[in-house]
């Protein structure tokens, strides 16, 4: 999908300040709310209707405000391939965010916590990246899932951490440059080595790096 083309997007949010909120916002930037929902169960029943480009949804909803709206991303996900899916919560709720991340090859994901959202540009900019197929972590997600499964990260150094966690956030080579003050050959240096570490063998670029941050979020990159 093309990153600066309209969107179609079905929003699941119990709260009534967001659930009327956002779709402003996305308006703002060209993007369509077909359907604005405020429970799990209205979530799956507006994506059968609408058939939309991308899924904004919380995590903790009606009925049970555990993580019934994580679990029906999961849900929409394994029934329909590729749709993509961005969660928009206070909480990391660690499993089941390390399964959603990991589902379908990691494509066209992200979970992004509200509070730390502090530049409208930039949600925007993730909004559009995972509806084109790519991925949008917080930084501090990112972190709750690194506490779940260190081993198969054990050999990498600290700067190496530091780029692949970059990379689960879907930066860029340049960005993930720009984010640590040093220049694209040093990056692409840091990648190499987190490759050759995850013994990830060589083949199509884009693809390894999806295995080394499935590794990275705790999936297993061989599935």
């Amino acid at each position: 999908m093309d990153p600066g083309r309209p969107l179609r997007i079905v929003l699941a949010e119990d709260g009534l300040l967001l659930r009327e909120g956002l779709p402003g916002l996305f308006r703002r930037f060209g993007h369509t709310t077909v359907a604005a929902v405020g429970d799990a169960p209205a979530l799956v029943a507006a994506v059968a209707e609408h058939d939309p480009d991308l899924v904004v949804t919380d995590v903790r909803m009606p009925p049970g405000f555990s993580d019934e709206g994580l679990r029906a991303a999961l849900d929409l996900r394994a029934s329909r391939p590729g749709l993509p899916v961005l969660v928009l919560s206070q909480y990391v709720e660690r499993d089941s965010a390390a399964e959603l991340l990991t589902s379908r090859g990691g494509a066209g994901v992200g979970y992004l916590l509200k509070d730390r959202i502090g530049d409208i540009e930039e949600f925007a900019d993730a909004v559009a990246r995972v509806a084109a197929g790519g991925t949008a972590v917080d930084p501090e997600v990112v972190r709750r899932l690194l506490l779940r499964r260190r081993d198969p990260l054990s050999a990498l150094t600290p700067r190496e951490r530091e780029v692949l966690g970059l990379m689960a956030e879907g930066r860029s080579n340049a960005a993930i440059g720009r984010a640590l003050g040093v220049g694209d050959a040093s990056v692409a240096k840091h990648i190499r080595g987190i490759l050759a570490k995850l013994d990830l063998p060589p083949g199509e670029d884009d693809h390894r790096r999806v295995r080394a941050v499935l590794t990275f979020l705790g999936a297993d990159p061989r599935t």
